[in-house]
């Protein structure tokens, strides 16, 4: 990942309702979630919903498709983990087991639940 991505993808995340809005499409798993479903699950408007929906799907954060009438949104895991990796690339310094996070050696990184729902 380039800086310029994560800088993007970590400012995308720097607003309540967003981070609020890409945690619940993360706990949702692949399936993702029916835009009035977030909207009703975090009690925004949806005018707000849809501001803060785009600014996610700008930094890469999220997919979209649509079902019939209803537009559903996803976590877009593979770009959650370049973002993970790219923060902990240099973890320790190179060497995971100097500081014994779990997150260091890259086993970490997130895998999706299909099906699972929030």
């Amino acid at each position: 990942m380039e800086i310029k991505n994560a800088v993007t993808a970590l400012a995308a995340l720097a607003q309540e309702s967003r981070l609020d809005i890409f945690r619940l499409l993360v706990r949702a798993g692949t399936e993702g979630i029916a835009a009035g479903q977030i909207a009703q699950s975090l009690a925004l408007a949806p005018a707000t919903l849809s501001f803060h929906l785009n600014q996610l799907r700008g930094a890469g954060l999220i997919a979209m498709r649509r079902d019939g009438r209803s537009l559903i949104y996803s976590a877009d895991y593979t770009a959650m983990n370049a973002l993970l990796a790219y923060l902990t690339e240099e973890c320790c310094q190179g060497a995971p087991d100097a500081c014994g996070l779990a997150l260091c050696d890259g086993a970490s990184l997130v895998t999706p639940r299909k099906g699972s729902r929030a």
